[in-house]
């Protein structure tokens, strides 16, 4: 499987010059951890919670402060194309739980290690359903409704 397969796209991207306040927002809004800083698809950065609460909060900025402020520059990052296989040693080497994705050097989204998860979950439940009819005699779903 390859990670362009799992990973959330379009990432939520940012540019440098965008206001802590607004990057706030833009996760508030996305539901998600990290922004990614870009400038002409490039990526230069990426922000975390971590990163705004350590060194935005943390370190005295307020909300008008600059994401290239507080942003990570060294991203380690993973290609669309690479099996699932490379991402899963990148994010044991690197102990970091989101990975920008690449294709040719643009940012084409993130791989984050809940998408890990949310695999191997699913693929165990693909597992799991016809060794529960096996084991069970009961067609994998929802009870039905007469309560047998």
């Amino acid at each position: 499987m390859k990670v362009a397969e799992i990973m959330t796209a379009p990432p939520v991207c940012v540019a440098p010059h965008v206001r802590l306040a607004e990057v706030v927002r833009r996760m508030t809004g996305s539901a998600v951890g990290s922004v990614l800083v870009t400038e002409d698809g490039t990526l230069r950065g990426i922000v975390t919670d971590r990163d705004l609460a350590l060194r935005g909060m943390g370190g005295g900025l307020g909300v008008d402060a600059r994401a290239d402020q507080v942003m990570s520059r060294d991203v380690v990052t993973v290609e669309a194309g690479d099996d699932l296989q490379s991402a899963y040693r990148a994010f044991r080497r690197t102990g970091v739980r989101r990975l920008p994705v690449l294709d040719a050097g643009r940012v084409v989204g993130v791989l984050t290690i809940d998408d890990l998860f949310l695999d191997v979950f699913r693929r165990l439940a693909d597992l799991l359903g016809p060794v529960a009819w096996s084991v069970l005699r009961e067609p994998p779903g929802p009870p039905s409704e007469t309560g047998a």
